[in-house]
Formats: C-alpha cells, structure tokens, sequence
C-alpha cells in the first residue's frame, strides 16, 4: 500500500501552472458537449406544456430554453470533474495523496491519525437519499478491502465538495466537509479556496469567445431544424405536432380503463 508523506507547504506556482495545462481541457469538454447536443433528445427531456404556460412564442425562445437547461446542468458536472483531478494534484503535492483504485473512492491519503478516503463531489447537494446511501456503502467496502491488508488501519470516510458550507460535518458514517474546510483539509492551507480564483481564470476570454461560437451556431441550427418539423407555413408553432412528438406512446397499446 502506497505511504503517505509529513506535509508540505503548497507551493501555488504549480497550482497555476496545473490549471494553465489543465484548464483548456474543461472548455473542450463544454463545446464537445455543446457539439453532441441533438434537437429530438432534448426536446424529448424538457416539458412542452411549460412553454405554453409562459407563453412562449418564437422558436429560438425555445431552443435557447432546451439548451441552457441542458447546459446549466451538465458544465457542473464538468467542471466539477476538473476540480476533482485539481483537488487530488494539491493532495498529492502536500499529503502525497494519490487517485483511488477503489469503486467509489476519489482520493486516498495518510494524515495524523489515520488513512483518508476521499468522495469528491462539486457541491454540498450532490445527491438524493438513495446516492448518499451508495456513497455510505462504498466507504464501507472501501474500509473492507483496505483492511485485508492492514486490519489495524484506521480509516476515515469523508465527503469532500468544492465549494458550500456545512455546519454539521459529522455524519456518523462519514465527514462532510465543504468549501474552505475541503480545500485546507487536503492541502493544510486555511486561504486556498481563495487562493484558486484568479488561476482559474487564465485565458477565460479566448477559451470563452469559442464557446460562445459554438453555442450561437447550435442556437441557431436547432432553431431552423425546429421550425422546419413544428411551424407551419405561417410560422406558428404547432403545439400539438410538439406534445405529440414529446409524449406519444409508441411501444404499448392503449391502456383499458
């Protein structure tokens, strides 16, 4: 089993120079999801009959709705993915930390009084009962086959996400730590969560401005895919043509009521 090291003082020149050769690897992620986006998949996620409640009238109304919805949800995930590898370089550089080979677990590192696995998430409401309940239960596994080596190890199980606040970090089967308690508990630095700022935003403008093309081209080919499938020749959306398309039922006959 891999040995952890005394702590180091974190040195934040490697952490900019981490994010300036990580960080393009996140904006790449975003215009490749922006770039796999199909029309029919999202109109078949989002609900029809909210539109018409807003009253919603243009087509590009509608488009830019699906696809912000999409987005606002899956470049958390993204980015929170980025901060994860960001999270588990500092340990490695202060704790001598290392990415987890087990299901479940993040980041594995030795400190005082015992061996740390790690579930990094990107904020405190992450999950449902039933994704918390599976997170207990992979540090519960995880406990089992690290001690087969070492039945005298003491384990700790901690949820770490990157950013919120918990006041109530005991919980019983694990530590929730949230925010700046995350960042100095895997790196000893009380001002890291601030200190991370102003890396983060290297080169944002250019990365940001091929975004925004590619968003702007999706916006704009969805727009006339959906006009060309639910507009008639006047230019009016047919709601009934879009409900249809959302919810029929083609796999089962009719239900007998």
């Amino acid at each position: 089993m891999k040995k952890g090291k005394s702590m180091e003082k974190l040195n934040l020149n490697d952490v900019r120079n981490y994010v300036e050769n990580k960080i393009g690897n996140f904006h790449e992620r975003r215009i490749q999801n922006l770039d796999k986006l199909k029309l029919d998949q999202v109109l078949k996620r989002k609900n029809p009959y909210l539109f018409k409640a807003k009253n919603v009238l243009t087509s590009e109304q509608i488009i830019k709705g699906l696809i912000d919805a999409h987005l606002s949800s899956s470049e958390e995930g993204i980015f929170g993915d980025w901060l994860e590898g960001l999270a588990i370089f500092i340990n490695q550089k202060t704790f001598g930390g290392f990415k987890s080979g087990i299901k479940g677990i993040d980041l594995e590192f030795d400190k005082k009084n015992g061996r740390y696995i790690v579930a990094i998430k990107s904020g405190p409401n992450w999950g449902n009962s039933s994704q918390i309940s599976k997170m207990i239960l992979d540090f519960k596994t995880a406990k089992k086959t690290l001690r087969t080596s070492n039945s005298q190890i003491n384990i700790i199980a901690v949820n770490g996400c990157c950013y919120g606040q918990d006041s109530n970090p005991d919980k019983g089967d694990y530590y929730k730590y949230c925010g700046q308690v995350f960042w100095e508990f895997i790196s000893g630095s009380r001002e890291l969560y601030t200190d991370i700022i102003d890396p983060l935003s290297y080169k944002a403008k250019e990365k940001n401005e091929d975004y925004e093309k590619a968003y702007i081209q999706n916006i704009n080919k969805f727009t006339k895919e959906f006009n060309n499938n639910f507009c008639d020749d006047q230019g009016n959306i047919n709601w009934i043509e879009l409900v249809k398309f959302n919810s029929t039922d083609n796999t089962v006959k009719a239900m007998n009521i």
